[in-house]
């Protein structure tokens, strides 16, 4: 009677630890994948606050080089912009030629690692002059003739630290290059 006894006990306990092997597999999964999502949705909240206050600043009086450097220098160590992102300021003034609003780049500062990007709103990369700027619906809508519109566009390259978010990343679940741009 006790090698039957004993017989079923190990067959519960191989069960139990094919189980237990699944259920850790998946729960690390679960946790790798949210490390990245996680990282990701932070990063995209500290750069929204980044550019709100780099366009802040320039509206405020701030020289566009100046207000660069500075935003280069609140996004401190986890970002790190100077070596994984790109922060670009620039002013456009709104003029009316022939009764239609012309929007032109009157000034641009950029700062970190620019190499391969451009502006969503104009002249960057610097042709001989900057010219006309293209500018959202929204943002063409809020200024007025003669007003001075300040733009701050930050990009970041993110890069997982997990083989999930690799995954993810390849999947294209995940961004590889944030991005956001704020109109004062």
């Amino acid at each position: 009677m006790t090698t039957l006894s004993k017989h079923n006990m190990s067959e519960d306990s191989g069960q139990a630890l094919v189980e237990l092997g699944l259920s850790v597999s998946l729960l690390l999964i679960i946790v790798f994948a949210a490390i990245d999502v996680a990282r990701a949705i932070y990063y995209v909240e500290v750069i929204k606050n980044l550019t709100g206050e780099g366009s802040s600043m320039a509206s405020r009086g701030t020289l566009l080089p100046d207000t660069a450097q500075i935003v280069i220098a609140d996004a401190g160590t986890p970002l790190s912009l100077n070596a994984h992102g790109c922060v670009i300021v620039t002013s456009v003034l709104d003029t009316v030629t022939g009764g239609t609003p012309s929007f032109t780049v009157t000034g641009q500062s950029t700062q970190g690692s620019c190499s391969g990007l451009s502006s969503k709103i104009g002249c960057f990369p610097p042709p001989v002059s900057c010219g006309t700027a293209t500018l959202p619906s929204e943002a063409a809508a809020a200024i007025q003739s003669g007003q001075t519109l300040y733009i701050t566009e930050i990009f970041f390259r993110f890069t997982t630290v997990t083989p999930i978010g690799n995954l993810l990343n390849n999947m294209n679940l995940l961004p590889s290059q944030l991005y956001d741009a704020a109109y004062y």
